[in-house]
């Protein structure tokens, strides 16, 4: 994973630098990489975005230790990753399994941080696969729904696709994979919803 390099040392860079102690910790691929107005957006939840470019799941476990571990306790992570996996081949069983690898490291290092997955979105260029995206997504929710602790799942794919289950176009940029500001309001409105109404829970 030595692609990943420059990437990665420019998240610990971000994390060193951050000017306050951050209360919600973004990780996980260029989704969250390329969101610009993330840090006025939830000012409030005092962000620092960690994610690195590209990074699969896989990529997320491996580098646990060096961008997420040294943080003082967080008051909550919020993780977008399994989207490349997919893409470059894995199997949804494969995925699950590094999901529970984070699941684990994240547990070891913070015991009970509310932990949020946002499921993986559809993509006009990932078309191919998405009925391995919806298995993921399945099997990452299901077992968030058996847990009895701080394990929430963020369901951006049912608001990204039409009535026939297909990604909307107006979501993407020109890529068909990346996001473009109206995708962006999707994903700001659900994670939101979902962190109010888990913060009157807790």
């Amino acid at each position: 994973m030595k692609w990943y390099e420059e990437d990665v040392d420019t998240a610990v860079k971000i994390r060193e630098r951050c000017p306050y102690k951050p209360e919600t910790v973004f990780y996980g691929s260029s989704s969250f990489t390329l969101w610009a107005n993330l840090y006025q957006e939830f000012e409030e939840f005092k962000p620092v975005n960690l994610a690195f470019g590209g990074s699969t799941l896989a990529a997320c476990v491996q580098f646990f230790d060096r961008i997420i571990a040294p943080l003082p306790k967080p008051q909550r992570l919020i993780l977008y990753a399994g989207d490349n996996d997919l893409g470059d081949g894995a199997d949804p069983h494969d995925v699950f399994k590094n999901y529970l690898l984070f699941k684990s490291k994240l547990r070891h290092h913070f015991d009970d941080v509310p932990f949020y997955y946002v499921s993986i979105k559809p993509s006009l260029t990932r078309l191919e696969i998405i009925d391995k995206i919806i298995k993921t997504n399945f099997l990452i929710k299901e077992n968030i729904k058996k847990q009895e602790g701080n394990d929430y799942y963020i369901n951006i794919f049912n608001k990204m696709v039409d009535h026939k289950g297909l990604p909307q176009k107006k979501f993407f940029e020109g890529d068909g994979l990346h996001l473009n500001h109206l995708g962006y309001d999707v994903w700001k409105e659900a994670i939101m919803n979902e962190l109010m109404l888990t913060e009157q829970l807790l």
